[in-house]
C-alpha cells in the first residue's frame, strides 16, 4: 500500500487485511481441521515443528539465548512422554553420560549423533551444527574480553615484543 502524500512505502498491518471477525473464523477453521487429523498425523506435525525450531535456531544469526542440544532433545522427550533416564537406557547409555553430551560438557561423537539422528528422524549434521553454533556463541562472549588474551600474543610469549 502506497501513501499518496508520502514518498515512503508502508507495509500493510494485520488489521488492514484481516479484521477480528475474519481472524477468529480462520482460527476456528484451523482448529476444526486439526481436530480431524489422526493421532499419527498430529505426532508427525509435532515432530516437524521441532525440526523447524532446530532449523530456525541454526539459521538465525542474531541469537540472544543459546539453545543446547538438551533443549531440543527435551522437546522430543516431552512429545513422546519419556524421561531422560529412560531415553539414555534406550540408547544404551548411562543417563549422566548422555546428559554431559546434551549440555555440551562433552563433544558429540558420531555414535551419539547417529543415535539422536535416528531417534528424531533428522540429518546427523544438524546436531553438529547446533554444537558448532553454541561454540561460536561462547566465542562471541569471550571476544568482548579480548584484552585478557593479549598476553598470549606470540611476541609476548616469545619475548620479541618491540
Amino acid at each position: 500500500m502506497i501513501i499518496k502524500n508520502s514518498k515512503t512505502k508502508k507495509e500493510l498491518e494485520e488489521n488492514e487485511v484481516w479484521d477480528k471477525d475474519k481472524l477468529s473464523k480462520i482460527r476456528e477453521f484451523i482448529l476444526s481441521e486439526s481436530e480431524k487429523q489422526s493421532s499419527e498425523r498430529k505426532l508427525k506435525n509435532e515432530i516437524l515443528s521441532i525440526k523447524y525450531q532446530i532449523q530456525d535456531y541454526l539459521e538465525n544469526n542474531n541469537i540472544d539465548r543459546e539453545m543446547r542440544i538438551l533443549d531440543f532433545v527435551k522437546l522430543y522427550l516431552k512429545l513422546f512422554n519419556i524421561t531422560q533416564k529412560e531415553f539414555a537406557f534406550k540408547l544404551g547409555m548411562i543417563d549422566t553420560n548422555l546428559y554431559k553430551y546434551l549440555i555440551g560438557e562433552r563433544k558429540l561423537n558420531p555414535d551419539i549423533v547417529m543415535k539422536l539422528s535416528s531417534f528424531s528422524h533428522t540429518q546427523p549434521e544438524l546436531w553438529y551444527y547446533i554444537q558448532t553454533k553454541n561454540q561460536l556463541f561462547e566465542l562471541s562472549k569471550k571476544k568482548d574480553k579480548m584484552k585478557k588474551y593479549q598476553k598470549y600474543k606470540y611476541e609476548k610469549l616469545l619475548g620479541i615484543e618491540e
